[in-house]
């Protein structure tokens, strides 16, 4: 690779849907105000890949090489700037590590802000602090497009290679995945690192961080993801669960005063963030996929003091001494005075055998760019009638070689809105079958070659090629965690309100979104009787905080 403090080849990097913006005198000058202006010589290293953090760079002359995989058999300039263009992206806001090298190919002179300024420039909502807030979401989705990061190697038929995609995938880390099944250069890799087949997946970072078919919480701990720390402190508010209704919650808790923790098992964005499009969410006419819903939402609410921790799984929820005691997966336990229980929902399972064996491997429970890529150029079955299932339909269709949605009723306008059956209806790549099921799984050693479909009126059968399975067809709470500590209805869903309050231990009165529990509260999906809508998510945990309000205002709170 070309030495890029000296390469003449080099040229500035076209600006890309609004990646590289340009910042005039008055934006530098404010920028100079909070940090110093400096001079860099050719070949210095800014920041580099892996590093848990660095400051925020403008270039006031010059030019500096952003690469990927520097100094290892692969490095690649992916970008270079110019005078009045900045440096970083999304990693300077939310702490996790940096996924590139900044090195500078040529004397120049740069603003040097740190980063704890910047954020407090972005937390002020200027036109400044919202212009590189933008451009840093831009550059976080074209260094996932491009790959960069670390390196996922394993058999994409494995699951533990499939929970390190998705999880890699849901919260929006760059990375390339290198799959066993068709690259040759990786078996040799793993030969030469004297990684066994049983040891695969592994996660390979700059060549000096090997991670042996590690856990979710130890590629978290790689990247730099926040956990939480085992303390005494009482904190105001513990929201359990970041899909819409938590992320809400978390954000309208913190901006209001309240010392706000919020932790999830997977992602933030919960089933909404593995939604590839919104199209009917208030204020986004053109829509706008599920992750970058949550990733914005995250970023609001870090801006006014939340903490969000992922991967952290509550698994207890206690009374003690008036308060609340949240225990973790990881044994650490959170001392709260209210709670805010989000936990959403996960997708029903198909009654078919052998699905089991395909799970992981060829059947999925959400259509994101992990899945797609897995089934490019093959026929996929999506199963369900509503909204999920028309999204995912859609999605896959610009992938696979052919989408077959499988309904089980005769009117897919029934749970289905109609803007999207309409489009589902008219898609050319698209086949729907109606009043029918799917009945067997045909295929060998975990590889989907087809699916057995039955009309249920006719009770015909026909075989359709598959190599992936698509199932959305209802869900179940996450409420395991809670065991009998609030009221549930028949459904499992937690009850709030007068509902709660019927099977309460106490003449308190509940407030709406409060459970049997005082000072306990649910929003979202999880809530017996809620509307399952990302809109209504949100008001709920906006709504909620208001009520914890409420709550802690009373004596002896």
């Amino acid at each position: 690779m070309t030495d890029p403090s000296t390469s003449a080849a080099l040229q500035e990097t076209p600006d890309l849907n609004g990646a590289f913006p340009h910042l005039n005198e008055q934006q530098l000058a404010t920028l100079e105000s909070l940090g110093e202006r400096r001079r860099a010589g050719p070949g210095e290293v800014l920041f580099r890949e892996g590093d848990p953090s660095c400051d925020f760079y403008a270039v006031a002359s010059g030019t500096v090489a952003i690469i990927d995989g520097y100094g290892g058999p692969d490095e690649d300039v992916i970008g270079v700037h110019g005078a009045g263009r900045f440096l970083g992206e999304l990693n300077a806001l939310t702490g996790e590590a940096v996924f590139v090298t900044g090195v500078v190919s040529e004397e120049s002179e740069l603003i040097e802000v740190p980063v704890e300024r910047l954020r407090q420039l972005v937390a002020q909502g200027s036109a400044l602090g919202d212009l590189i807030l933008r451009t840093y979401l831009i550059r976080r989705s074209i260094l996932i497009g491009l790959g960069t990061g670390f390196r996922i190697i394993g058999s994409r038929y494995s699951p533990d290679t499939r929970r390190l995609r998705e999880f890699a995938t849901r919260n929006r880390l760059p990375h390339r995945f290198i799959d066993l099944e068709s690259d040759q250069v990786a078996e040799t890799l793993l030969r030469q690192l004297g990684v066994p087949p049983e040891d695969t997946p592994v996660v390979l970072w700059r060549g000096e961080h090997l991670l042996r078919n590690p856990s979710n919480a130890d590629l978290a701990a790689l990247i730099g993801l926040k956990v939480p720390v085992p303390s005494e402190t009482l904190t105001d508010l513990v929201v359990v669960g970041a899909g819409p209704a938590g992320l809400a919650a978390s954000l309208y808790g913190a901006s209001e005063g309240l010392t706000t923790l919020t932790v999830d098992a997977i992602a933030t964005g919960g089933q909404a963030g593995t939604s590839p499009r919104i199209e009917n969410y208030l204020g986004f006419p053109s829509g706008l996929s599920g992750s970058e819903l949550a990733e914005r939402a995250v970023i609001q609410a870090e801006k006014f003091g939340a903490q969000i921790s992922v991967p952290c799984e509550a698994t207890g929820l206690e009374v003690v001494d008036g308060h609340y005691v949240i225990t973790l997966d990881d044994g650490f336990q959170i001392l709260a005075r209210s709670v805010v229980i989000a936990s959403g929902v996960s997708y029903r399972k198909l009654d078919v055998l052998r699905l089991g064996e395909f799970e992981g491997t060829s059947v999925y429970y959400a259509a994101t760019e992990v899945e797609a890529k897995s089934c490019v150029g093959d026929p996929v079955v999506v199963v369900g009638g509503g909204n999920s299932a028309g999204q995912a339909a859609l999605f896959l269709a610009k992938h696979a070689a052919h989408v077959t949605l499988v309904v089980r009723h005769h009117d897919i306008d029934r749970d289905m809105s109609r803007y999207l059956a309409d489009q589902v209806v008219r898609h050319p790549g698209i086949d729907v079958r109606m009043d029918s099921e799917v009945r067997e799984l045909v295929g060998e050693r975990g590889r989907l070659e087809a699916v057995a479909v039955e009309n249920i009126q006719s009770r015909d059968r026909e075989r359709l090629a598959a190599r992936s399975l698509f199932v959305f067809i209802g869900a179940e709470p996450h409420v395991g965690w809670l065991a009998d500590r609030v009221a549930l209805d028949h459904g499992g869903y937690v009850l709030t309100g007068q509902a709660a309050q019927d099977r309460a231990c106490d003449d308190r009165p509940r407030s709406f979104l409060e459970t049997s529990q005082p000072g306990v509260f649910a929003a979202g999906d999880v809530r017996s009787g809620s509307i399952k809508r990302v809109a209504a998510a949100v008001g709920e945990g906006s709504m909620a905080i208001r009520l914890v309000h409420e709550y802690l205002a009373e004596p002896d709170r």
